[in-house]
Order: C-alpha cells, then structure tokens, then sequence
C-alpha cells in the first residue's frame, strides 16, 4: 500500500490521503530482482524455484548439464543462464541445434574441417568446439545426433580434444557442454537409437524444465514481462492486460508453452488500440480453445505414444497434431519417420 497527502482544495487546513494498492508493482520488482538473478527466467511457483535451485547447484562446476523440456520451456535460456553464472561467463557461449542436419555437415559443424576434406571444403573451418573453448558449447536437441556423429562426440567429451575433419592433428580443448531435448533419451537408448554411455556423459547433472501449465502461477509474471518487452518494442504505452482477458490465458493449455505466450503478448501488443489488452486483442487460437486441452495434461510421458495420442486428438491432420505437441509440421515428421510412423495420412 502507497499513500499519498494532498492538500484539500475546500479546507485550507485540510488534507487528503490517497491510498493505492501497489501489490502490482510490488510484483514487478520483485520479477525485476528474480529476473536479475535468474538472467531471463522468471517465476514464482514451486515448479521453478527448483529450476533455480538447480541451476545454482551447477553454475559454478565444469559438470555436463542435460536439460529436458518440451519445446518453449526455454532450455536455451537455462542454459545461457547456467554459462553466465559461472567461471566461464567472459568465455564465448556458442548455441548449436543438432536436429535437421546430415551427419557430415553436422561433423563438419562440431568438429570443423580442413580444406580439401570433401566437396565444397575450399577453406579450413574452425568447428564449434574449438569455437567455444574457454567457455560453453549449448548442444540443443542432443537426441537428434545420428549413432555415428554420436561415437565422435563421446570421444571429446573423454579425451577433451578433437580433430578437424580430414586432417590427423589432435586439438586440445577446453569446453563446457550443456546439453537439452525434448526427447526420452532413456527411451532411445533402450531402442538403440542412442549410445548408454554418451547418455551417461552427458547427464551427469539434469535439470527438468516444466510446461507452461504446470506452472500457471508465473503466467501473470511473465505476461507482465512480455507485455514491456512487446510494448518498448513498438513504441506503445500498453500498461496491462484486462482481467478478462488474464483469465482466458490462465485456462489456455499452452502446448509451445512460454515462447506461445510470448508471442501471443507480441501479437495483442501489434493489436492493441488502447492502453490495456483486451480479449479481443488475442489470437483466434487463443479465446476459441481455451481450458484444459483433451489430451493436455494426459499425453503419455514416451514419445512415441506422445505422438500418437496427439495424432488421434488432430483427427489425424498433422498440422494440428504437430501444434499441440508445440512442435513444427517439419519435426513431427522427422519424429514420425525415425519412429517408423507413417506420415501420410
């Protein structure tokens, strides 16, 4: 509570008190000093606070990190937050997604190559690791790495060297490796899809990133912080977000989870013609389905099944099978294929 005294324009000897209710903007500072010690991750509930405990635990040690979350939980984030809180943080952090590439660009991107080493190669290329050394090498979608990239990538993570693709010297380096999926991977190694003693290496720590709705609590929190970001972005004086219209994002299922909501803030932001977003500033997607999704909190934890439930949900149109899993068309056929799922419908 704030209280203001002014004086009373009908009494001379009168004042006059006026109370304001400052929980809100008590909330915002105290976002601002969560924010501050957290890099960009923001949150409240009893799900993130272990989040941040974790990530205190590992921030001063030179331990792998596995990172699990399903896609926009903000594995990135954790891990940026992790490599500017330690020793390494005047090192570079160097940010690779693992998933889509062929094993020789994919080799070449790790490891680098020498000039020659095969079609196209006209100069020597220096690979991420060597890139990164002195500080962090973030490998996100590590379940994506094929059986063979995934033997030379043990061999560094053991011996802390590396060598360029056709050539025979060995490069000493120094490297911590964060490492995130959206994936099972003790799944995958049980269907030998991924070698038991990289998993091993890599998860020497873990930290479990929660989805969206099962930390409701922060969706104030970070709309509030998403609505500055958006509105200083485009020059809009956008204060808040409507009561109505808060509570449709707290009953929206969320399946890209926060980077849906940041971008549903952006877009009711563009939108917005007063100084408050109202309902109608949402997308479509957004008021038409909100509450809890059919399948939800209910997919089952191994992905394939994940997969399938999210199929049978879409009525078998993977498109919207792929949006509710908060996952590109592109990648749920990817998944698709590996799983030996057919992806015509």
């Amino acid at each position: 509570m704030d209280v203001e005294i002014k004086d009373d324009p009908r009494n001379s000897l009168g004042r006059i008190f006026f109370f304001y209710d400052m929980s809100e903007i008590h909330d915002l500072r105290l976002l601002l000093d969560e924010k501050a010690r957290h890099s960009d991750l923001v949150g409240k509930s009893s799900p993130m606070k272990q989040v941040f405990q974790r990530i205190q635990e590992v921030s001063h040690v030179d331990s792998t990190v596995l990172i699990e979350g399903d896609t926009g939980t903000g594995k990135e984030m954790v891990a940026r937050t992790i490599h500017f809180s330690g020793h390494r943080k005047n090192g570079p952090f160097i940010g690779m997604n693992c998933a889509g590439l062929s094993d020789s660009l994919l080799e070449s991107q790790l490891f680098g190559h020498r000039r020659g080493a095969f079609t196209g190669a006209i100069d020597d290329h220096l690979g991420f690791f060597e890139a990164a050394n002195g500080g962090t090498l973030f490998l996100d979608e590590v379940g994506d790495i094929p059986i063979n990239v995934q033997n030379r990538l043990l061999r560094v993570l053991q011996e802390r060297e590396i060598t360029r693709l056709g050539d025979s010297k060995e490069r000493k380096i120094d490297v911590r490796v964060l490492a995130a999926t959206q994936h099972d991977l003790e799944q995958l190694v049980a269907e030998g899809d991924f070698r038991a003693d990289l998993f091993y290496r890599i998860c020497v720590a873990r930290i479990q990133l929660p989805p969206l709705h099962d930390r409701r609590e922060d969706i104030p929190l970070l709309s509030g912080l998403f609505l500055r970001q958006s509105s200083t972005a485009v020059a809009k004086e956008i204060h808040e977000v409507s009561h109505e219209t808060m509570r449709t994002l707290m009953d929206y299922h969320w399946p890209g989870n926060v980077r849906e909501l940041q971008n549903v803030i952006e877009f009711a932001v563009i939108r917005c013609k007063g100084s408050v977003i109202q309902i109608e500033d949402l997308p479509p997607e957004i008021t038409q389905r909100s509450g809890p999704s059919p399948i939800g909190d209910r997919l089952p934890r191994d992905e394939k099944g994940r997969l399938l439930a999210a199929l049978e949900q879409a009525g078998g149109n993977r498109s919207r099978a792929a949006q509710l899993l908060g996952v590109s068309r592109a990648t749920l056929y990817r998944h698709m294929s590996r799983l030996g799922l057919p992806s015509s419908k």
